[in-house]
């Protein structure tokens, strides 16, 4: 068999992956079955993603949301165009959904959406656990300051969306 010894056992190992983790949350002063809604959206990801990224929603409407659905976008980072292909990998409204890459810039992306009710409006919670090609160096000089802008950006437009 090419590839493998007599024995059975790869000629070569993969590195471990090192993965990353960011965590991010806001509350929002809306109820759970206003602001879920606006989530399951797929086209709102282009509202709340920053200007800078020209991002663009490809698959054409209508988008329905539920595992297994495919979402294909368009964006530029740092000037190179690139395609990214996400998955809904879990559904479960209004409560979770968790998006991970089949396709695009990340050796792994997988991005667990929260929404927690707690009586003054909505907790939204995002843990993204990636692995940038390049490693922590590139993470640290380029990757996670783009997420933490990024998550930022995305913070203004819900606490405009949802304004008390």
């Amino acid at each position: 068999m090419a590839g493998y010894h007599s024995l059975g056992t790869p000629r070569c190992t993969p590195p471990a992956m090192r993965t990353m983790t960011l965590s991010v949350a806001i509350r929002l002063p809306q109820p759970l079955d206003t602001v879920f809604p606006f989530f399951a959206d797929a086209r709102n990801l282009e509202i709340l993603t920053p200007p800078w990224l020209h991002f663009q929603v490809l698959t054409p409407e209508p988008i329905r949301m539920a595992a297994g659905t495919r979402i294909d976008y368009r964006l530029r980072l740092r000037g190179i165009p690139l395609r990214w292909q996400s998955e809904i990998a879990e559904w479960d409204p209004p409560h979770q959904f968790t998006d991970i890459q089949t396709r695009g810039p990340y050796r792994l992306w997988h991005h667990v959406h929260r929404f927690i009710p707690d009586g003054r409006g909505t907790l939204c919670e995002d843990k993204v656990t990636y692995s940038p090609l390049g490693g922590r160096i590139v993470d640290r000089l380029l990757v996670r300051p783009d997420l933490n802008r990024i998550f930022e950006f995305r913070h203004a437009m819900l606490r405009r969306r949802f304004k008390g």
